[in-house]
């Protein structure tokens, strides 16, 4: 286990690109699907990033195995803490999506790519990836050498999108809105997720990973982030889904921007978009 995060020394390991594919086979029942993967150079952007550089990566997770809730949480409860004041993002809410979508550390995304918060390529990613049958078979998903890329990539992900952006005007403690406010911007699409959190937050206390944590002063002391509107003109073939997707912005806050009661679309109908107006 990682002894030590609080460290100021810059990484050492400098990841080379490599062209080499590999690749990888997908099944669903009977039938299988044999895919290409290219592997990028992981430019290990973590290394340098912020006021916390990550610590240097031991290379214990490569044969690590989680055989318990309990052993995750007391793996990786430092590492969200660390994340936490970083970013502002509460160490319960990261533990639980942790927990919720490694399939407690044992799924096979996870496994397979150190994937610990199902995060999907999605425009501008230059790191290693690997596809994953999720919501749509045959998905892109990120590949991270080590867990704790993930956990940084994780607070980078939300700190650095729009639509997520309303979540860091919520106390750092606040758990229960930030499960649900998780949910309303889209970053998964059961509508039970933040039950999920909740339930996982509680029932294993991770709550007590949010106290005594003191955030960075310019997280906790942060301006809201301000937007600028984009309009949308909607074309033949295009879905709230579709949409929701070039923007990086979920379907509900299109249609909560829109004041809209139905998916239903009209072709020249201008929906508005927000998007940061400094984005990362």
């Amino acid at each position: 286990m990682i002894k030590r995060l609080l460290i100021v020394a810059l990484l050492s390991v400098v990841f080379i690109g490599c062209k080499a594919k590999k690749r990888t086979t997908h099944s669903k029942g009977s039938a299988q699907k044999t895919v290409a993967v290219k592997k990028r150079g992981n430019q290990n952007r973590y290394e340098t990033k912020g006021l916390y550089p990550l610590p240097e990566d031991t290379g214990k997770f490569k044969k690590f195995t989680i055989s318990s809730v309990d052993e995750y949480i007391a793996t990786f409860s430092k590492i969200a803490q660390y994340e936490m004041k970083a970013y502002g993002i509460p160490a319960s809410i990261t533990l639980a999506q942790g927990l919720l979508e490694s399939g407690l550390g044992k799924g096979d995304l996870t496994r397979r790519t150190n994937n610990h918060f199902g995060i999907k390529c999605h425009k501008g990613w230059q790191g290693d990836y690997d596809f994953h049958d999720d919501d749509e078979k045959g998905e892109c998903f990120r590949k991270y050498n080590h867990p704790m890329y993930s956990y940084r990539d994780h607070s980078e992900f939300l700190s650095s999108r729009a639509r997520y952006a309303f979540l860091f005007n919520y106390k750092a403690n606040d758990y229960k809105r930030w499960a649900k406010g998780l949910r309303q911007a889209g970053y998964a699409t059961d509508k039970k997720y933040p039950q999920k959190l909740i339930y996982l937050i509680e029932k294993h206390r991770l709550y007590r990973f949010d106290k005594g944590v003191k955030l960075n002063s310019a997280i906790a002391s942060a301006e809201p982030k301000k937007y600028v509107s984009k309009v949308h003109v909607v074309r033949k073939g295009d879905t709230l889904y579709s949409i929701s997707r070039r923007y990086f912005i979920s379907v509900d806050e299109i249609k909560r921007i829109n004041k809209m009661n139905s998916n239903n679309l009209a072709i020249g109908q201008e929906l508005t978009v927000k998007t940061a107006q400094s984005k990362k």
